[in-house]
Formats: structure tokens, C-alpha cells, sequence
């Protein structure tokens, strides 16, 4: 894949366009997305003689831009079969869209992030709105991506402090990943890991950048963004960047959707999120010690508790490297994401903590705690 992350980089969208003799576009965008970065690609494609067409995706009765049926059809409708490539203009929704509508009609796409906002740039896996609920479709990663740090650092701040959300959920997600391969034999791989463990504490060691969204900071976390999804990417699956923690985004999305409210960025939702999966898991940890010191067993079977047993010490240890909620919610306040602007309550979260485990079929610590505890 050919990743361009440097200012500028728009201008050498061009360029790789004529260098692979792409003479046939289409641009799918929404309207802010258009006018930060697609404009200015328009206008270089028509000046260097490629034929370029717009898609400016509608957004739904509520005023939001989302990956639904109505939005696929949309730009499937509008792609001839002369176009040659598909581009990408904005984030992660209209990633997902491009993603899938590329996918299904054989069409390549290139990645022209607008914001440092969500790691799925590089993603291959389409999560999309499917008659109200939420599900991740197969589909293809882009053959390039050009992300321009002079946009990135001009992304309203709350976008940087999504991405920033998003790789704090790291902490989890790589938590749930071990787990899922101790408890359940869910593949693994600790190389992979720990390289989205890396891209993560460079986000972590340079959040005072980030938060002043200046060309370091973007710079730094739109590449650890990349990384994150390039090592899903190697492992053909989501467990290296996606655990619980974006379970219960995704329950959240969907309820919201269900009920006709807007929706909030992923990014922010996802650290949200990390930060009440942490608040869960710090707590099963004393609640493993505790039981431990009676000789209560956690769990009424018996093959799960000795699993659970066996595997203790090394699980006690990752848990007690998830920073403790107060933790992540001061860096996501920092960088702008505040958790306290939520509009997320104790009952969303209670709700979301009993069901989000059954949005995914993956064995976290979240199922396990729902599934098998003793009360």
C-alpha cells in the first residue's frame, strides 16, 4: 500500500493518478469533506486533463452522513463503468462506503483522509448500517492514501481528539485480544500486537502535540492511525484494534440510530467507551482477588475457572496496565474529547456494559463477565 503522510500530499494525488494512467474518477465526499480537501483535487485532476465526476453522499433525515443502504446505493447508482478508480474524501463513514461500493462493483479506491480521526483508513472490513443494526462487511483496503498534514491540522479539534479516542482503545482491545486467545484459542499474534502496542504509546508519549493539533502531533497520530490499521490488515481480522470497547460504540451507534438521535464520532465514542471498560475490568480484578481469598470459585464452569486460574497472574498483570479510567479520561479531555460532553448517560452505559457483548461475536472479558460470572 502507498501511504503519503506530509504536507502537501495532495498535491501528489495527481501525479500517482497520471503514473497508474487513471483517466476516469469519481470522488465520493459529503459536503464539508468537499469543500476541505475534494475541491482542490477536482480542480487539479480537470487541469491535468482527468476526467473527474462528484458523488456528494446525502445525509439521512437527522442531518448525519452514515454507512447505510440508502448512502451504497446512492454511489452504486452514480458509477458508470467507464470510472477507473474510486477516491475517498473525508473519514471513516465515507471510507466505509467507498470501501464497500468499490468492493462490489470492482472498482480500486484511493484514501484522502480530511481528518486524523478513526484508524480504519487502511482498513479492509466495511462496518456498515444495515436496516438499524450494525455490521462489518468484508471488503477492500485502498491502494493508496495520501493525508495531508495541512488539512489534518485545520480538522475541527474534536475529529483529532476521535482518533486519539480511538487508539486508547487500544488499551482494552489488546487486553480482550489476549484474553480471547488464553480463555477461548482465538488466534494471536504477539509480534502484531505489539506493534499496535507501539503506535499507541507514541499517541500516549505525544499527546501534548496531538492536543495542540500542530503538524507533529497530526502527523505522529495519522501514522500510528495507519499502523493500527495495517496490523488488522496482516492479521485478516479486527482483535489487534477492536475489543469491547468498540463493542459498546457500536451498541451505542445503533441505539441511537434506532431512536432518531444524532450521531456522535466513533473515535470519541470508542474512548468513551475504553474508559467504562476499564472502570469494569479494574473492578473484576478485585473481585478476582477477593473470591480468590475465600476459594469461591468466578464462574459455575469448572473448565472456564481452571482456564481462568492458569492463566491469572499474566491476566491480573494486562489488566493493571489498562490505565485506570480517571487516566484515559484526562488525556481524552486534553486533546478536546471530553467524556462529560457525552451525551451518554449511567443508563446507556449500564444498558450497553449487560448487552454490548452480543454485537460481535468475539470472546472478551465483557462476555465472559456477562456470560459466566457468578452474581
Amino acid at each position: 500500500m502507498h501511504n503519503i503522510v506530509c504536507n502537501k500530499a495532495i498535491d501528489l494525488i495527481v501525479p500517482y493518478l497520471k503514473e497508474r494512467a487513471y483517466q476516469h474518477v469519481i470522488m465520493i465526499a459529503d459536503k464539508n469533506t468537499y469543500t476541505a480537501a475534494g475541491a482542490i483535487v477536482q480542480e487539479q485532476c480537470t487541469e491535468a486533463g482527468i476526467a473527474s465526476q462528484v458523488i456528494l453522499v446525502h445525509p439521512n433525515p437527522i442531518g448525519d452522513v452514515v454507512a447505510d443502504e440508502a448512502s451504497i446505493v446512492q454511489c452504486m447508482l452514480e458509477i458508470s463503468a467507464k470510472t477507473e478508480v474510486l477516491l475517498a474524501v473525508g473519514t471513516g463513514t465515507i471510507h466505509d462506503i467507498v470501501r464497500f461500493v468499490g468492493s462490489r462493483m470492482m472498482k480500486p479506491f484511493i484514501s484522502i483522509p480530511t481528518a486524523a480521526s478513526v484508524d480504519g483508513f487502511t482498513s479492509a472490513g466495511a462496518p456498515l448500517i444495515i436496516r438499524g443494526f450494525k455490521q462489518t462487511v468484508q471488503a477492500i483496503p485502498p491502494e493508496a492514501i495520501f493525508a495531508d498534514t495541512s488539512i489534518l491540522m485545520n480538522a475541527p479539534k474534536r475529529l483529532t481528539a476521535a482518533g486519539f479516542g480511538d487508539m486508547l482503545g487500544k488499551y482494552t482491545s489488546l487486553f480482550d485480544w489476549k484474553f480471547s486467545h488464553l480463555m477461548a484459542g482465538e488466534p494471536y499474534n504477539s509480534e502484531l500486537a505489539a506493534e499496535t502496542s507501539s503506535a499507541l504509546e507514541a499517541c500516549v508519549a505525544n499527546i501534548d502535540a496531538i492536543s495542540r493539533c500542530d503538524e507533529e502531533g497530526v502527523t505522529i497520530l495519522m501514522n500510528s492511525l495507519i499502523e493500527s490499521g495495517l496490523v488488522m490488515l496482516k492479521f485478516g481480522m479486527s482483535h489487534p484494534a477492536s475489543g469491547s470497547e468498540h463493542h459498546l460504540s457500536h451498541y451505542w451507534e445503533m441505539e441511537h440510530i434506532q431512536h432518531g438521535k444524532p450521531q456522535q464520532l466513533h473515535g470519541l465514542k470508542v474512548g468513551f467507551a475504553a474508559i467504562e471498560i476499564s472502570r469494569l475490568y479494574h473492578q473484576f480484578a478485585e473481585r478476582v482477588a477477593s473470591m480468590m481469598n475465600t476459594n469461591s470459585p468466578m464462574t459455575e464452569n469448572a473448565e472456564l475457572q481452571s482456564k481462568l486460574m492458569e492463566h491469572w497472574d499474566e491476566l491480573k498483570l494486562r489488566i493493571a496496565g489498562i490505565p485506570q479510567p480517571e487516566e484515559l479520561s484526562a488525556m481524552l479531555t486534553l486533546t478536546g474529547g471530553s467524556p462529560d460532553a457525552m451525551p451518554i448517560d449511567k443508563a446507556d452505559v449500564a444498558r450497553g456494559l449487560r448487552h454490548a457483548h452480543t454485537v460481535r461475536n468475539r470472546y472478551t472479558l465483557l462476555r465472559f463477565i456477562n456470560e459466566e460470572v457468578n452474581e
